[in-house]
């Protein structure tokens, strides 16, 4: 039996500008362990910024999201731009603040409510055929903008600005634990908090494993 294809969408590289590289880690490996193949993909645009995570200060370097997602996927990683749907038996994207500064404008214009176009266009055509889709900590919020208007239940733990602003999109928000994923069967979308309220890696960890588990069940 041919392998599932599971999508894992990065950002970079790097919590505070990039993707979240434990929760990264996590999906490909539940994923590994599942017996399911990994198709990881980024876009092929420079960063918002790139932060210097020892100081938390801006760096001023200037780097490419695709590149720097290719140190998490060891290389083996496609162009956002050349990944279709039907390639596809689901869609998973990890948190991290590159979901919210490379893959939508959230974290920087949340009024303006943008998803890189590319993204949105693979995720409404994931959606539209029946395809399931995993988000992990603030990545919710970029599925939420994306898929506006389809009464997806998601969480993104227990932050009520990102709350509100989901409910805000015509979808709905449900509190979770970090341990916990919020399920909806009718639109096959999955949520976990992740970092969002995870006290450390195991909590993370836990709540991605019962994550990467639904998706496959669905796929």
């Amino acid at each position: 039996m041919a392998k599932k294809q599971v999508g894992v969408v990065l950002a970079g590289c790097g919590v505070y500008d990039g993707a979240e590289i434990h929760e990264a880690t996590l999906t490909l490996y539940f994923l590994d362990r599942a017996g399911a193949q990994a198709v990881c993909m980024a876009p092929n645009m420079a960063q918002h910024h790139v932060i210097n995570h020892l100081s938390g200060d801006e760096s001023g370097e200037t780097r490419n999201v695709l590149v720097e997602s290719a140190r998490i996927a060891r290389g083996n990683i496609r162009d956002l731009a050349t990944v279709q749907a039907d390639s596809l038996d689901a869609l998973i994207l990890p948190g991290g603040f590159g979901a919210v500064k490379n893959l939508s404008n959230l974290a920087l214009n949340p009024a303006t409510n943008q998803v890189n176009k590319t993204l949105s266009a693979l995720l409404q055509a994931m959606h539209a055929a029946g395809k399931p889709i995993g988000a992990i900590c603030i990545s919710p919020a970029l599925l939420s903008v994306a898929l506006a208007g389809r009464g997806l239940s998601l969480t993104i733990g227990h932050d009520a600005d990102t709350a509100a602003a989901i409910e805000a999109d015509g979808n709905r928000h449900q509190q979770s634990q970090a341990i916990d994923i919020v399920a909806d069967p009718h639109n096959k979308v999955v949520s976990t908090a992740g970092y969002m309220c995870a006290a450390g890696i195991a909590e993370t960890g836990a709540g991605i494993e019962k994550l990467v588990q639904q998706v496959l069940a669905w796929s």
